[in-house]
């Protein structure tokens, strides 16, 4: 029998497909994916719906999610994001509607990932750790060193140092770069 997650993961993709092949998943259950070893009880996806966020909203509603906020539609059109929960297993899910830019190169980065009999976009480790670094949290920079420890030769460090600085450039910051190397060092010395 599948884990609640599982599950989950199984009705969003089978939401989410038909509307748009372009979505990922990220936080938390990804960076469980890319290696790291943290307790959660929500899951996180990107989405392209373009135009399609109404029908996108109805998939979603009819694949048993329900949403966590009365106003939805007002909360949607503020932030871009869809709260919604897992009626079948109470698991709180946001559904962040993509922009351009980033976004798109994370959606274009994605990878299939079976994740126990079921094919899931996953966020790559290095989009994952690009934004475990730009949320900061504590738990976001141990999410980086498991990350980074899970993959000792396979990470393109390049990529992630030139993502954080242009983070860095457009963000008015000078300070995720050094994040990142910081929570590299912690792990080696580990």
């Amino acid at each position: 029998m599948p884990s609640p997650v599982v599950e989950l993961l199984a009705a969003l993709r089978d939401a989410l497909e038909p509307i748009t092949p372009r979505w990922y998943l990220f936080g938390a259950q990804a960076a469980l994916l890319h290696g790291a070893a943290r307790l959660t009880a929500d899951v996180d996806v990107t989405v392209d719906a373009g135009a399609r966020t109404a029908e996108l909203i109805a998939a979603l509603q009819h694949a048993g999610f329900t949403f966590r906020v009365a106003d939805a539609e007002t909360f949607i059109a503020r932030t871009r994001v869809i709260p919604l929960e897992h009626a079948a297993s109470g698991i709180p899910v946001d559904v962040i509607l993509a922009g351009t830019g980033l976004e798109d190169r994370f959606l274009q980065r994605a990878q299939v990932r079976d994740v126990e009999g079921v094919s899931v976009r996953v966020a790559s480790a290095e989009d994952v750790v690009v934004m475990k670094v730009l949320a900061g949290r504590a738990k976001d920079l141990e999410d980086v060193r498991a990350i980074v420890s899970a993959h000792p030769t396979g990470l393109d460090l390049a990529l992630i140092r030139s993502t954080l600085q242009e983070l860095e450039q457009a963000l008015h910051r000078s300070d995720l770069v050094t994040a990142f190397e910081r929570a590299r060092k912690r792990r080696r010395r580990r």
